[in-house]
């Protein structure tokens, strides 16, 4: 009995915290590196930035050019006592190729890979009659294809060091409601799109195999509305719109980037090890009603 009890609950677990020996050890980072692309600013920066605080070296990929606007200041607010690190990458993620290159790399300077925070994607408002094949193309290939590359090749790269890791998918609200007011049907389906790849790959690289590989958990993050540099956008041209969008959640007004600091430590921290398919969703609760 003992034995069938133990193949149950003991394949695959993570070495067991001493109560007392570190606080908050479940979300330890330290001596793990993580990727994150999109991460030159807004969410994703501040998503990095979390994940440096709790010791972890972390690598951001993005299109622009450095020096990135806010990437110094961001700089500065890394501490020593972190133990962790933040570096900069360019690089289109449409280029799979040179993205694959490129996590390779990462992977053998550091003799593993432990977590990726997967968020590249842009916004594109157009009516879905207006829109073309090149648009809607365009925005899929970056928002859902881009996502979906950088995933599976960090699950090789975890499955050639035996290292089970962790992925988070940054989704969005966008991809559980139609947004009042907003019309971006491509958007919102390339969101929806990616709330069910997270389950899909939850599916297929959580179980642990015979040879060692996989554990690899696999969740998604669905902000609601945040002030970014996109929303600050939406702002300048459409102000009532942002008004309404504070309106239409229970804390009348929109989310801070820091916000999401700990929903992605969290996913990608022993502290969520029995945590995987899941899709956390935090908008004020603006899609509770």
């Amino acid at each position: 009995m003992g034995s069938r009890i133990d193949s149950i609950t003991g394949n695959g677990l993570p070495e067991e915290t001493k109560v007392g020996a570190k606080r908050f050890a479940d979300f330890d980072l330290g001596g793990k590196t993580f990727i994150v692309t999109g991460g030159a600013q807004g969410l994703c920066l501040a998503l990095a930035e979390g994940l440096v605080e709790a010791g972890g070296r972390v690598y951001c990929l993005d299109m622009a050019p450095p020096p990135v606007a806010g990437w110094e200041e961001a700089l500065s607010r890394v501490q020593p006592e972190f133990g962790g690190s933040l570096e900069y990458r360019q690089i289109d993620i449409g280029d799979t190729n040179k993205l694959e290159h490129l996590i390779d790399s990462i992977a053998r300077e550091h003799k593993g890979l432990h977590g990726v925070l997967a968020a590249a994607a842009f916004q594109q408002v157009t009516p879905a009659t207006e829109y073309t094949a090149r648009d809607a193309n365009a925005m899929m290939n970056i928002n859902y294809t881009g996502v979906l590359m950088t995933a599976t090749i960090a699950a090789r790269k975890m499955m050639e060091y035996k290292c089970r890791g962790s992925i988070c998918i940054v989704a969005s609200m966008s991809g559980l409601v139609a947004n009042k007011g907003l019309i971006s049907p491509v958007y919102n389906s390339s969101k929806a799109a990616l709330i069910q790849l997270a389950r899909s790959l939850a599916m297929e690289w959580t179980p642990i195999r015979e040879d060692g590989t996989g554990g690899i958990r696999v969740n998604c993050i669905s902000p609601g509305y945040i002030m970014t540099p996109m929303i600050k956008k939406e702002m300048e041209e459409k102000p009532e719109l942002v008004e309404s969008w504070a309106q239409d959640n229970m804390m009348g007004r929109l989310a801070t980037t820091s916000e999401f600091k700990g929903a992605a430590l969290f996913l990608l921290s022993n502290a969520s090890s029995f945590v995987t398919g899941s899709n956390i969703v935090i908008d004020g609760r603006h899609t509770a009603w």
